[in-house]
């Protein structure tokens, strides 16, 4: 089975985690590990699925650029992205974030750990439908976040059952 860490993290949001209120604790992730090679993912690609959740948890670093470290970005500023985050971010993910942050779904601080996790998905390309995914994941893993979290879940499910006319 060819499937990406991102495709694992959301059936595993689908199917294992979605009742629950956080990420499961070590104890039950032996069992959920068995369920998902039952299921036929590789034990590699679940190993950096359970890495990739633990990192949404946790704060970013703050970014150094020359020797200036970036704090908590206050409302009248504006992220600038690097030439390798254009690159994963198109113009519309940009702005989508832009927006979530504009509205009150993401903090300055929560932007950027969905940033940095859905760079350290690797190689693959994620579209808008992906990045909405990353986001939705961020704000599950992370603690006091339920309220975005729930805006957040309508807006993806909501869309994935939507029929285009």
């Amino acid at each position: 089975m060819k499937e990406t860490v991102l495709d694992l993290l959301m059936y595993l949001f689908e199917n294992y985690m979605e009742e629950e209120p956080h990420l499961p604790p070590e104890p039950l992730r032996a069992d959920l590990q068995k369920k998902l090679l039952e299921a036929g993912y590789e034990a590699d690609e679940i190993s950096r699925a359970f890495s990739w959740l633990d990192g949404a948890v946790e704060t970013p670093p703050s970014i150094s650029l020359a020797g200036v470290v970036a704090h908590a970005a206050k409302s009248s500023s504006f992220r600038i992205y690097t030439e390798q985050e254009q690159v994963a971010f198109d113009i519309e993910a940009r702005g989508f974030l832009q927006q979530l942050e504009d509205i009150g779904v993401l903090s300055a601080e929560t932007r950027e750990t969905v940033i940095e996790r859905a760079q350290a998905l690797g190689d693959e390309e994620l579209d808008l439908d992906a990045i909405k995914w990353v986001v939705l994941l961020v704000l599950f893993a992370r603690p006091g976040e339920e309220a975005a979290f729930a805006w957040m879940e309508d807006l993806v499910f909501a869309e994935s059952t939507t029929l285009l006319h």
